[in-house]
């Protein structure tokens, strides 16, 4: 452990502790000698302006109780494995959405490259070594999400025209927004729309001519949109018409019990070895869509009205196979 990092240890060590702490815990957590130790300690006092008061009695140190909540280290102190961390999502968010966020990021980025550069001895950072492959992420105007996304955290309302993919019809949107998410490599906003006085998730590709209006955002209770907007299977809206079951073979159910469908999802292993998973849905489309990619490993058993819809989708497939190519 480096210099930087052990006067980072004291200082977490002593902001968590009510007592002082013993030279020979310190010791064995920061892996020093004691001549280091109270080196450190000195220079997190001296050079740091840390309130570090000494006990005799117990031969520790610790911070003063009524300074130690207000004081916090100058500047920037992360470990090497919480930089790398940081690094890894600025590559996953540098890769996956290519342009949009990578540039307001980059001063960070480095940043947090020279830090970790001086932590490593002056050793460049592998960055190359973290790998990144979007999965049908789909085309995003630099533009549109910077405006979206700065009326969100700024909470004003929007104006936009909406291209909406089933229909591929324009409408004009004044919305309120409530939230950005980020789903399957895609960006969504999640709003209220005045026009129809109702929750609605907008894909962040299809708006056009966002514009951010002067009047405040309505801002709508979170459990009112976690119950609209996140209670059912995918991105639809819409509350829970129905649980879905859907039935595993046993040689997809080590992958699919693993697997996180829907924060509210119960599943369990049958005696043949098959894996049952049951989910809330209320649009049908994109639940379908997931179980087909299982082919013969997945059946959906219930409800009725559910395992008709795919068994129509199952044979329409089928009929486009049944002439020559």
């Amino acid at each position: 452990m480096d210099r930087y990092e052990r006067i980072l240890t004291l200082h977490r060590i002593f902001k968590a502790s009510r007592h002082p702490v013993s030279q020979q815990r310190l010791r064995e957590e920061l892996g020093c000698s004691r001549a280091t130790l109270y080196r450190d300690v000195a220079f997190l006092r001296d050079a740091l302006g840390a309130p570090v008061e000494s006990d005799p009695d117990r031969h520790g140190f610790a911070y003063d109780r009524e300074e130690a909540d207000r004081f916090e280290l100058p500047g920037l102190w992360l470990t090497s494995e919480e930089l790398s961390a940081l690094m890894a999502l600025q590559e996953l968010i540098g890769r996956s959405d290519p342009g949009v966020l990578a540039p307001a990021l980059a001063p960070f980025k480095a940043r947090m490259e020279r830090l970790l550069t001086e932590h490593a001895d002056g050793t460049p950072l592998p960055v190359e070594r973290i790998r990144v492959i979007p999965y049908g992420s789909r085309k995003l105007d630099q533009r549109v999400f910077r405006i979206v996304a700065g009326a969100v955290l700024a909470r004003k309302r929007l104006k936009f025209r909406y291209r909406a993919r089933t229909t591929d019809a324009y409408t004009t949107r004044n919305v309120s927004p409530q939230r950005l998410t980020h789903y399957r490599d895609n960006w969504y906003l999640d709003a209220w729309d005045h026009d129809r006085e109702a929750l609605r998730s907008f894909a962040v590709d299809r708006i056009m001519q966002p514009e951010q209006l002067e009047e405040s955002a309505i801002d709508r209770d979170n459990s009112e949109l976690d119950a609209v907007l996140a209670s059912s299977y995918g991105i639809f809206a819409g509350s829970p018409k129905a649980w879905a079951t859907i039935r595993f073979s046993a040689r997809a159910a080590r992958w699919v019990a693993d697997e996180h469908w829907h924060s509210q999802q119960e599943g369990q292993f049958l005696p043949d070895g098959r894996y049952e998973l049951r989910v809330p849905y209320s649009n049908s489309r994109e639940l379908l869509m997931d179980v087909m990619k299982y082919g013969p490993d997945a059946e959906v058993v219930a409800p009725l009205p559910l395992r008709e819809e795919m068994k129509i989708l199952l044979k329409l497939a089928l009929d486009g196979y049944s002439g020559g190519p």
